[in-house]
């Protein structure tokens, strides 16, 4: 029997007394692999039962306090005596998988026999294991921290008399074995949607349960419903929420207008798409007294905030959605539609309560000084885009038809030309966006594809938010208070060197050293945008760029070059400026409660805390994320479905993206991305440039790059895998 040096101690403590904390940690720590609890009872020299208990709850007592890891039947660990690290799983079609996680620059690979003890979308612990011969990380399995409860979607069939459902997303690659029957019929080939059987550990054989049947016949509609369901996004109304709705009055409270600046006299104008239903923005400027000191600018913010109030059931709805998704023809709202287009939205006419930023401007569009206040407006009229920069144009009817706008509308149009060449534009980082629009039938089926251009009312608008958001900023960071930022921080070393090389085998060079700021990144786009390359340029300096993201710790904004920046302009569809919203207000009132802000610091203490912050900030990032995976999930459905009348066309594209599989080729006038199989290519073995972004021939020597322009056919459409095949012709 091994003695335990603190043997005594426990010995006074306990009558039947089992080894220490320290001497267990100690043993455990000089063993080189996982140790049973047979073996350490063994070690010990502990045979009877009560003892065996007893060494079993101070292991678990252990295990709660982090000094020891327990794994899967009864097999502890020290954390420090190997590599242990926690990650998510992130599986792939072909078995294999790999472990992401927050302390590691690289993904982890996952064998396709380690992916047999867990699934996509588990938190794990596991071993970090280092090839002898190619010095290649892996992770091998050790035990399941929080399992992938998600429900999964795919189709129903019946194999071998057993039903089973094979799941939509190809990186969940298993089947799933149905333990018990629906109460409704289901046909072969339905999407329906599962909830996996809860077990500790993943067994070979993975059960679940239908719980939903979505149907059996695959559309725009369906497209959406499964979308919802891949990506856990809520999409009905709690009961709560539902009754705090229908108790809202549609008209606020007079009092509620003692405090606020009445403003309805200013011709405030909403300018949006022609397809949009919430307007949360409207903007005024008028040039000052004497025209050299400048310009006033009003945005004015649908006041969201004044009708959902923290920690109530809408605030809670909301703050699970996260952001409103904007899916063809339909929305998930952040917010119920009697907030988002009625009680907030700021319709032309109506009388809205607003949270407004007051700017006001130098004659070269720098921003001087601003204020915040809430106030009362009333939109003079809602345009669109188009027509804005119709009437900029010259167009006649439309000058005729908003003649008593035009003064007005003229202000817009100057200054739009000063903010154009305003210092933070010249500074930062400005792309120019390609986005496809489609027209839709009664079926909602695409009839149409065309790019929608961004015009000077386009950037006008955006270019008001951006001040309107620097100023928000600027206005919080005064007070020692936890602020919820939006940073985007600066490239990866290894991503700006990886450019660098892809610039050179292109006769082009970035400037900045080892560290390029944004007005280098800016500088080389301005210089580029007449060269051929320039949209291929521009795509792969967004990939090298990182995920912008909510949160308390202010790392600035590398692609706008800002110190700090936050989102405080459309809280109608994002939660993190209904939280910006209400810290305003938070300040504002304390000073109209004569509070002084030059020898205190003003705050609502508790509103939010870092750590809320941190939550929120994490969580908001995350629906942001989920937001725009499911649109696009849908989006390639219908593109998919819209080229199934192409199949065998001759058509026209440039490569868009090439891999070590084969190029993805973008179809000119539908704007659609489709495949070229490096196997397709019979005239040659091509191996894959990563740095260069192309395919060389081995023999040959054939090039095919980023930005070639070539024809290709269409041979296939995967409508279940949203894939579109092409070869070269």
């Amino acid at each position: 029997m091994v003695v335990d040096p603190y043997q005594k101690r426990e010995a006074k403590k306990y009558q039947n007394p089992i080894p220490s904390r320290e001497y267990i940690f100690s043993w455990l720590k000089k063993c080189r692999n996982l140790v049973s609890q047979k073996n350490l009872e063994k070690k010990f020299g502990i045979t009877d039962q009560e003892t065996k208990k007893a060494l079993r709850r101070r292991l678990r007592a252990m295990e709660r306090d982090g000094q020891v890891i327990y794994i899967r039947n009864r097999f502890y660990i020290t954390p420090d005596t190997l590599k242990i690290v926690q990650g998510k799983v992130i599986g792939h079609k072909d078995g294999y998988g790999f472990l992401r996680t927050e302390t590691l620059k690289d993904d982890l690979w996952m064998s396709s026999e380690q992916m047999k003890l867990c699934i996509h979308g588990d938190i794990i612990l596991a071993q970090v294991i280092i090839s002898k011969e190619t010095k290649r990380s892996s992770a091998r399995f050790l035990k399941i921290l929080q399992p992938n409860n998600v429900s999964i979607v795919g189709r129903y069939y019946i194999q071998n008399e057993k039903k089973i459902v094979i799941p939509n997303d190809s990186r969940f690659n298993f089947k799933i074995f149905i333990l018990s029957s629906f109460k409704e019929r289901i046909l072969i080939g339905s999407i329906v949607v599962v909830k996996l059987k809860e077990c500790f550990v993943r067994k070979h054989r993975i059960e679940g349960f239908i719980i939903e049947v979505l149907g059996n016949k695959m559309g725009t509609k369906l497209a959406i419903e499964i979308a919802l369901r891949t990506y856990s996004i809520p999409s009905i109304w709690s009961e709560e929420a539902q009754k705090q709705l229908y108790q809202m009055n549609k008209k606020f409270n007079k009092n509620d207008l003692k405090h606020r600046i009445d403003l309805r006299h200013l011709p405030f104008f909403t300018i949006d798409d022609e397809d949009a239903r919430d307007f949360d923005d409207a903007v005024f400027c008028k040039k000052k007294i004497n025209l050299e000191e400048g310009w006033d600018l009003w945005v004015a913010i649908a006041d969201v905030s004044y009708y959902v109030k923290p920690n109530t059931p809408l605030d809670k709805s909301a703050f699970e959605r996260g952001t409103s998704i904007y899916f063809p023809a339909s929305v998930i709202p952040m917010l119920p539609e009697k907030i988002s287009i009625d009680l907030c939205s700021l319709k032309p006419n109506v009388e809205r309560l607003c949270l407004i930023c007051e700017m006001s401007l130098s004659t070269d569009g720098t921003l001087i000084s601003y204020k915040h206040y809430e106030a009362i407006i009333c939109s003079h009229a809602r345009f669109t885009y188009n027509e804005i920069f119709k009437i900029w144009s010259g167009d006649y009817f439309l000058r005729l038809k908003y003649k008593k706008f035009l003064k007005d509308i003229e202000n817009l149009s100057s200054l739009q030309k000063i903010l154009h060449k305003n210092n933070y534009a010249k500074k930062g980082i400005y792309f120019e966006k390609i986005d496809a629009k489609f027209i839709l039938d009664s079926n909602l089926k695409i009839t149409h594809i065309y790019q929608n251009i961004r015009n000077d009312a386009h950037k006008f608008i955006e270019s008001c938010m951006i001040l309107a958001n620097i100023a928000s900023a600027s206005f919080l960071e005064k007070y020692k208070y936890p602020v919820l930022f939006r940073n985007h921080d600066s490239p990866k070393k290894e991503k700006v060197s990886n450019f660098r090389l892809f610039l050179r085998e292109l006769g082009l060079t970035l400037s900045g050293g080892d560290s390029p700021d944004s007005i280098h990144y800016a500088n080389l786009l301005k210089n580029i945008c007449t060269l051929p390359e320039y949209e291929m340029i521009q795509t792969v300096l967004l990939r090298s760029m990182k995920q912008a993201v909510y949160s308390p710790e202010n790392c600035g904004h590398f692609g706008l070059s800002l110190d700090s920046y936050v989102h405080f302009t459309s809280p109608i569809r994002r939660y993190p400026d209904l939280i910006i919203h209400r810290m305003i207000k938070s300040l504002l009132n304390n000073h109209k409660n004569n509070m002084s802000c030059q020898h205190k610091t003003v705050f609502n203490a508790d509103l939010y805390n870092m750590n809320d912050l941190k939550k929120i900030g994490l969580h908001c990032s995350m629906t942001e994320r989920r937001a725009d995976e499911a649109s696009r999930d849908v989006i390639d459905w219908l593109k998919c479905d819209f080229m199934q009348n192409k199949i065998g066309d001759i058509l026209t594209g440039v490569i868009s993206n090439v891999t070590a599989f084969g190029f993805f080729v973008r179809l000119h006038n539908v704007f659609i991305d489709g495949l070229v199989h490096i196997t397709s290519l019979k005239d040659d073995y091509y191996y894959f440039d990563s740095l260069g972004f192309k395919l060389i021939g081995k023999s040959k020597k054939n090039i095919y790059r980023l930005g070639d322009v070539l024809q290709v056919k269409v041979i296939a459409v995967n409508l279940n895998d949203k894939k579109i095949e092409l070869s070269l012709y």
